[in-house]
């Protein structure tokens, strides 16, 4: 069985065309104006994406003035999680008003394309579209009230300072990507270890 890698850092965002829960259908360069952008594989149904959210939001709100864009994907299957479906996400974004695009990757290619591992699985792109960090966004995920270190947070405070990102690779934490069928072994970025 062939391994896969997900994206190292310094690679090139891959494009994208999907649709989004408020109608619209999204390009890679509809967020050409963002001079962050964070694109994070997420889901409706993962306890480690639900204890985290509002962390998530709060860190989206608190770089949105600095030109950081959040987006978040769900490649989910449907055949293994149902409420994972659009019409969920749909719902979900009505209920919860998350400051971020919400896309929907049916195929599963996008989230093949950028090697995903986890729910959440955050990836930081700089103006250049490079990626600067890859991983997780908080050590607790699941119950963000026994967090020691925000990653994401501190990826972002030292980019939008014209600093290197000092922590560029962490495990993600979450679930599985549930895959439709697929046979995907993936190797994490940098050969770091899985949590």
């Amino acid at each position: 069985m062939a391994e896969t890698f997900t994206l190292s850092i310094g690679d090139a965002a891959p494009d994208f065309n999907l649709p989004a829960t408020d109608g619209e259908n999204y390009e890679l360069n509809d967020f050409r104006d963002a001079k962050t952008l964070v694109i994070f594989f997420t889901c409706n149904h993962c306890p480690f994406v639900i204890g985290s959210n509002e962390m998530t939001r709060e860190t989206a709100k608190r770089y949105i003035d600095k030109g950081v864009q959040f987006v978040g994907i769900n490649s989910n299957s449907v055949n293994t999680k149902p409420e994972d479906s659009f019409e969920h996400m749909v719902a979900h974004m009505d209920e919860h008003e998350f400051p971020w695009v919400y896309l929907r990757d049916e195929s599963q290619e996008i989230a093949l394309a950028y090697g995903a591992l986890r729910t959440p699985h955050f990836y930081v792109f700089n103006e250049e579209r490079k990626l600067v960090y890859t991983g997780r966004g908080v050590d607790q995920p699941r119950d963000v009230s026994k967090m020691t270190v925000n990653d994401l947070d501190n990826a972002l405070s030292e980019l939008t300072s014209g600093q290197e990102v000092t922590v560029k690779v962490t495990n993600p934490i979450g679930c599985n990507v549930k895959w439709d069928g697929k046979d995907a072994h993936w190797m994490p970025a940098e050969a770091c270890d899985l949590v």
